[in-house]
């Protein structure tokens, strides 16, 4: 039987900083009506902490851009890892992932 190698010669699995600091990108759309707003406190109940949200306000050219550029066309919108959801219903959002960790 051989005896077990030093433990200074064992290699250490290392850790990506892009795994431990991975998060899932959400945005929501919202003009401030009072559903986009329930949207938006349904995302932030849903959402796990592997979730980073941006409310992204479209009353502001950059975000109108942003919205044409993913294809979101109606308020509320939700958009995961830039892909727009296709609705914003708890089911659709946990469908989709939200609240999952990565």
């Amino acid at each position: 039987m051989t005896p077990d190698p030093p433990s200074s010669l064992w290699l250490k699995p290392e850790r990506s900083n892009a795994m431990t600091s991975a998060k899932r990108k959400v945005e929501v759309f919202s003009a401030g009506c009072t559903l986009c707003e329930e949207v938006i406190t349904l995302v932030k109940q849903i959402a796990s902490p592997s979730c980073e949200i941006t409310i992204l306000d479209m009353k502001d050219p950059a975000v109108v851009a942003r919205a044409k550029a993913l294809g979101v066309r109606t308020v509320p919108a939700v958009a995961i890892d830039g892909v727009p959801t296709d609705g914003c219903s708890a089911a659709t959002l946990y469908a989709v992932g939200l609240g999952r960790p990565i």
